[in-house]
């Protein structure tokens, strides 16, 4: 069966949609979209079996505006983490035990339930790799509670965005995380990207949400470490 020039065409044009999504491949030269990570984790184990606790951190960007998610299966329980320049937003929200609370941060500000990360010290190696086809930095973590153990993390400056750590501990790179770390309370959360996605991102994402009551950090570090540590 003869496949004429303009099948074939028709069929390129339906495809790249499908081939600018595709995990594994750089994505050139977007300002918004999406970058999805797994989630292992490390430290003692929780009432929660880990097979149930959440897979996945989404990352939303949008120019200079980032928003960190992490929902867990189970109840639509999750932590969430907003840097909105433009408006002077940086919150962090949390959903859990049919609550729903914000804290209202500010810029370099390490976010609530990262106390353990405090202090932290970052060397960069000169080592260089390829992740994802992003050219990527390699750096390691000390922390000062755990001075005899050194921690990997990997950034690249080559995904467009405005100070992407502005509210997380990492907030002297000036890079977008590839493969990093949390500590919150005992717990160890790793995240390793998987995709880059270029995808149209709704502006109200990057908005302050309603219907959250708003509490102080000490309350909010409070709620989210017992969250993280059932």
């Amino acid at each position: 069966m003869r496949i004429s020039s303009l099948s074939i065409l028709i069929a390129a044009i339906i495809a790249l949609p499908l081939i600018s999504s595709c995990k594994g491949r750089r994505m050139k030269d977007i300002n918004q979209g999406e970058i999805h990570y797994s989630i292992t984790y490390g430290g003692p184990e929780g009432s929660i079996p880990r097979e149930l606790m959440p897979k996945t951190l989404i990352v939303s960007f949008k120019d200079d505006k980032i928003l960190f998610d992490i929902t867990s299966p189970i109840g639509n329980t999750g932590i969430a983490n907003l840097a909105n320049h433009n408006e002077n937003l940086y919150d962090t929200y949390i959903n859990m035990m049919g609550g729903r609370f914000f804290y209202a941060g500010v810029p370099d500000e390490t976010a609530p339930g990262l106390k353990a990360m405090e202090g932290m010290q970052i060397q960069e190696t000169g080592n260089s790799d390829n992740i994802m086809g992003y050219n990527c930095t390699h750096a390691t973590v000390t922390l000062p509670s755990m001075p005899d153990s050194v921690f990997d993390i990997w950034y690249t400056n080559e995904i467009d965005i405005k100070q992407p750590n502005v509210s997380n501990p990492f907030s002297e790179i000036d890079g977008v995380l590839m493969k990093f770390f949390f500590f919150m309370g005992e717990r160890e959360f790793i995240f390793e990207a998987e995709a880059v996605y270029s995808k149209d991102i709704p502006d109200k994402v990057f908005l302050r949400r309603e219907r959250y009551r708003r509490v102080s950090k000490e309350v909010m570090d409070d709620y989210i470490l017992r969250l993280v540590n059932l």
